[in-house]
């Protein structure tokens, strides 16, 4: 009887188990699907799953446990990178033994943005407190690296460059160097020797990101990553990467515009709603920290056709010019096309404007467009977009100095927007004199600023100065 329940005890023992690649969910047996994360195909076998816990207690740590009032934090402080529109981002500055994974497009200019970093970081502030940075380039030839690096202005004494792609001569790189700082570009091009598979498998970014985890927390150094994107845009690699370290960053921007952000979806140190904004250029990479005459090109004269709005990245609000092109069509289906501005809400915005607004566009060509490159996403732009539509319409300019923040509700209304004390007061320092604005709400007005407020759409469009009613008498 006991070698049957032996015997039955060792075969569940060598039942294999298996591992989701993306999550981490666990499952005694293969199925196609994860249960947790859904992704097809992501579950593996990972050998002998376990019966029960295999770590006994040992001996208390190297520190015994303390109050939490005790804890000396000043060893725990941010230390800036004198890149100011990063340490923005990060919460003012890199935390000894962070480790801070920045993903982005191929092309974006991340290897750019963390030379610039590591520079800048290895000659401390205004040239004093300079601090030993290694940084290990995968990717690139040391030369290579080198041009760049001259190129940009990022050459500095105590900025160690070594390409790398072995593991372990990392690790030994670190040990002879002791750097302040470690950047490695980037974690999918380094493998370790101990592991079986090729550089950037799910085993491998599994074991470089632990080890590099482990000596920026042994050593209380900050440690950089660069990781590549999948098509969608997210993290490459296994999902419990993002899991494992402090910080995620995206770097995003349009390869055929200068502008480029930086921000953060995880950060264990700060916000998560800051956003860093960089103009990329012939000289390398530059913080701005007044980025928005980037999307304005007529702020001076009123032109039909065009509309400025204030949107909000994170917590940074940006003046943003929409434009609007309508002509005769002669198709029987008109076309609406956009760029920065999302189709289906544009096919919205047209629908309110035929219904509640008596604008008639049922045989025009609707074009609509943001300057510069920008994205808009959230719903705040709809009443620019749409006063924007209406001016190319009739082909009368809104006044100079006008601005529209508010969202379009399907029946017509303007519905009110987070933030719009900040959206009026960036309005203001740049020169706007007059903002078309929901009504009821709190916001007093900036010294030298009109608000306008609006309940309906029809009001609003009243207010701005534009008619509608006019140029469909007239044919237009």
């Amino acid at each position: 009887m006991s070698t049957t329940t032996s015997s039955r005890t060792r075969a569940k023992q060598s039942r294999p188990g298996y591992r989701c690649t993306e999550c981490g969910w666990t499952t005694p047996k293969w199925v196609g699907r994860c249960g947790e994360c859904q992704e097809w195909g992501t579950v593996t076998d990972e050998g002998p799953a376990s019966t029960g816990p295999r770590t006994v207690a040992t001996s208390p740590g190297r520190a015994p446990a303390r109050p939490i009032g005790d804890i000396d934090v000043a060893a725990a402080q941010a230390a800036p990178t004198q890149v100011a529109e990063l340490d923005r981002v990060l919460g003012g500055g890199l935390v000894p033994g962070a480790v801070v994974l920045l993903a982005g497009e191929p092309g974006v200019g991340k290897s750019t943005l963390l030379l610039d970093v590591a520079a800048s970081y290895a000659r401390g502030a205004d040239g004093r407190d300079a601090r030993t940075v290694l940084y290990v380039t995968g990717e690139e030839s040391a030369g290579q690296v080198r041009l760049r690096a001259e190129r940009v202005g990022a050459l500095a004494p105590s900025l160690l460059l070594a390409a790398e792609t072995d593991l372990g001569t990392v690790l030994g790189h670190v040990e002879a160097n002791e750097p302040d700082l470690l950047v490695v570009d980037s974690v999918q091009t380094i493998a370790s020797a101990e592991v079986d598979g090729a550089p950037g498998g799910v085993s491998q970014v599994r074991e470089v990101a632990a080890s590099l985890i482990a000596v920026a927390k042994s050593r209380q150094v900050p440690v950089l990553l660069v990781g590549h994107v999948t098509k969608d845009g997210t993290v490459a690699g296994p999902r419990t990467l993002e899991h494992l370290v402090d910080v995620v960053c995206q770097f995003e921007g349009d390869r055929h515009s200068r502008l480029r952000m930086v921000r953060a979806v995880k950060n264990r140190y700060g916000p998560t709603d800051e956003v860093g904004c960089f103009e990329l250029s012939e000289r390398g990479i530059i913080g701005l920290s007044d980025p928005s005459g980037l999307f304005l090109s007529h702020l001076g004269a009123g032109v039909p056709g065009t509309c400025v709005t204030v949107t909000l990245e994170g917590r940074r609000p940006l003046a943003l010019e929409l434009q609007s092109l309508v002509a005769p069509s002669p198709l029987a289906n008109p076309r609406r096309t956009t760029s920065g501005v999302e189709s289906s809400r544009l096919a919205m915005i047209l629908a309110v404007l035929h219904r509640h607004a008596g604008l008639r566009l049922a045989d025009q060509d609707v074009y609509v467009s943001t300057i510069g490159g920008a994205r808009v996403t959230e719903p705040a732009a709809d009443l620019a977009t749409a006063l924007a539509i209406v001016s190319a319409r009739t082909g009368e300019p809104l006044p100079t100095g006008t601005v529209a923040v508010g969202e379009v509700g399907l029946a017509g209304d303007i519905r009110p927007v987070t933030g719009l004390d900040r959206r009026v007061g960036e309005a203001a320092r740049l020169g706007f004199v007059r903002a078309v604005v929901p009504a009821g709400t709190s916001v007093k007005a900036p010294a030298g600023m009109q608000l306008l407020e609006a309940r309906h759409l029809a009001e609003a469009v009243e207010l701005a100065g534009v008619g509608v009613r006019s140029a469909d008498r007239r044919g237009e």
